[in-house]
């Protein structure tokens, strides 16, 4: 008996869907464990300080002189009631450091939003008007940069006296180069392409393709960049703050902290060692979730 042999048709494979932006975001941005850690330590000081008035157990600025510099409840002579003991003047360190968060948290903010909503404004104007314009906004930008950040920033909370707002405008001057640079280098690249030359032939006006076309396709670079920047912003606040110049007491700013308690090192270790943990560890989370979103943005980084 013949049967004859039909060869079944091929079934084409459907075709397979890409994946949602936001799943390819975080499938790169978790491949890199260090920004994921460096991700839910500051979503945990985050909600310590949105939740500062309900966590800690103590108000930051109530003095008591009675159990000045009590040790943490660890040691000998610490209460349970101070987990980490108190300051010179009987202040709950633990609560301080919660509310040091909140201040900490807005002056990064701040500072990051300021530098770069100004900055990314410059950039654009650098990188769409050359010639003078350009020459004039970049050799301002090298020179702040050839000055020590730090120096600069005292000068000019000097000149406009000490206080946390002051000491913001100051770091946001002195951080405000890189996001000119970043976005002048960003929107000089993409204005050589087909898109933006598209919509320069359409009749599209400069206004346009600098916020509606190309400012949109220079945000990855942006984005990484302000999560270093905050960073810096709350390093560089709390070495104002350390120095004087910074947040007043009696705020609860980490570095303002350190400067009160500098003289009790050797006999109250506590005093200093929290405040500096606190700038280590948050610092420390926003470099790594930089480094995260860096490998993420990146296209030539992704595997």
């Amino acid at each position: 008996m013949t049967t004859e042999t039909m060869e079944a048709p091929a079934v084409a494979s459907p075709t397979a869907t890409p994946p949602h932006p936001l799943r390819e975001f975080w499938g790169y941005f978790s491949a890199n464990h260090g920004a994921v850690a460096g991700l839910v330590i500051i979503v945990a000081v985050v909600l310590l300080a949105l939740l500062a008035d309900v966590i800690a157990p103590h108000d930051p600025n109530i003095t008591n002189t009675t159990i000045a510099l009590k040790p943490p409840f660890w040691q000998e002579g610490g209460s349970i009631a101070y987990p980490l003991g108190t300051d010179p003047i009987g202040r709950d360190i633990l609560s301080r450091l919660i509310y040091g968060a909140q201040l900490s948290l807005l002056i990064g903010i701040v500072v990051v939003a300021i530098s770069i909503a100004v900055g990314t404004v410059l950039g654009l104007v650098a990188g769409f008007f050359r010639g003078l314009t350009e020459i004039f906004i970049m050799r301002l930008m090298d020179i702040i940069l050839t000055l020590p950040s730090l120096l600069l920033a005292i000068v000019i909370v000097a000149v406009l006296g000490p206080g946390l707002m002051n000491a913001m405008l100051a770091v946001a001057l002195v951080i405000l180069p890189h996001y000119v640079r970043l976005a002048r280098a960003a929107v000089i690249t993409e204005t050589s392409k087909d898109y933006v030359t598209a919509a320069r032939v359409s009749g599209a006006g400069t206004t346009r393709l600098m916020f509606r076309e190309v400012l949109p396709n220079c945000t990855a670079p942006l984005i990484v960049q302000a999560s270093l920047g905050i960073s810096t912003a709350i390093l560089d606040a709390a070495a104002l703050g350390f120095l004087g110049l910074g947040a007043q007491p009696p705020s609860p700013e980490w570095g303002t902290m350190l400067a009160d308690a500098r003289e009790f090192v050797l006999r109250a270790w506590w005093v200093v060692t929290f405040p500096g943990l606190a700038i280590l560890i948050t610092v420390l989370a926003f470099n790594l979730l930089g480094d995260g979103l860096r490998d993420a943005f990146d296209p030539k980084l992704k595997r």
